[in-house]
């Protein structure tokens, strides 16, 4: 499974762009299903969504099942809550209300093992198929799990040179729906001030070369974004896509 992984690097540093869900279904059927669609990664949200840790490990294997990568949204910035997402397997952690530097370092250190950073060890877990895994495999292969900051307030605004220069983060993903309240308008992700402040954000990363993301629930978002330079996109959340769908049937059936 990590030439699952190795390829979504491969696909970001060639410029492509992927696209996912975020889910918080408890039912991996959903999560398999939205792999076998075609989309490229799940994010699996225990921030948001009703799913506990433990329940999670079977989302992930659906996901592998399907051939997508699955991506734990953290409940926080914890060393328990990235070392549980880990050790179940999550090929990365996203992380939430990143606002500054050292909050950027602590996420690496506890996402990573030595020598990069100061991840808790143990190699009784899913993630090292129980123990298994010969261990040196293991702690090298874990380490190239992806590292998503979201950045979602004016503080990570003000901080943002500081944020892009703590080393060994993947993404960074800015958070609109956060960034909108942030700025005294919720929910107005189409709002001037809310998609310049994104759009500065997209160039400051790009110009370090650092992938950007961000979520949309519009098939034009997709486009406006992907158009300025955004790779990782989340596109709505699976119970939303759901309800969508369903809707669009009702109307048909009632004309």
């Amino acid at each position: 499974m990590r030439e699952l992984l190795i390829n979504f690097k491969n696909r970001l540093s060639s410029g492509e762009t992927v696209i996912g869900p975020f889910m918080k279904t408890g039912d991996p059927a959903f999560v398999e299903a939205a792999g076998y669609a075609g989309f490229d990664f799940v994010i699996l949200d225990t921030e948001h969504g009703p799913v506990t840790i433990e329940n999670m490990q079977n989302n992930i294997r659906a996901a592998l099942v399907a051939g997508t990568v699955p991506i734990i949204r953290t409940q926080d910035s914890s060393e328990s809550s990235i070392g549980k997402a880990l050790d179940i397997g999550a090929f990365g952690v996203q992380v939430p209300q990143v606002q500054n530097a050292e909050q950027a370092l602590a996420v690496v250190k506890r996402a990573k093992f030595h020598p990069k950073g100061e991840r808790g060890v143990c190699r009784f877990v899913r993630a090292a198929k129980y123990s298994t895994l010969e261990r040196n495999r293991y702690f090298a292969e874990a380490n190239e799990a992806l590292v998503i900051l979201q950045l979602e307030g004016l503080e990570a605004l003000e901080n943002i040179d500081a944020i892009l220069d703590v080393p060994d983060v993947d993404i960074i993903f800015i958070g609109p729906y956060d960034l909108s309240q942030s700025l005294g308008m919720p929910g107005q992700t189409g709002h001037p001030q809310v998609v310049e402040k994104m759009r500065f954000i997209v160039e400051k990363a790009r110009a370090r070369n650092i992938v950007v993301g961000t979520f949309v629930d519009t098939p034009d978002g997709v486009q406006t974004w992907k158009d300025a330079g955004v790779q990782y996109i989340s596109y709505s959340v699976d119970v939303g896509i759901f309800a969508d769908a369903c809707q669009e049937i009702a109307k048909l059936i009632r004309g």
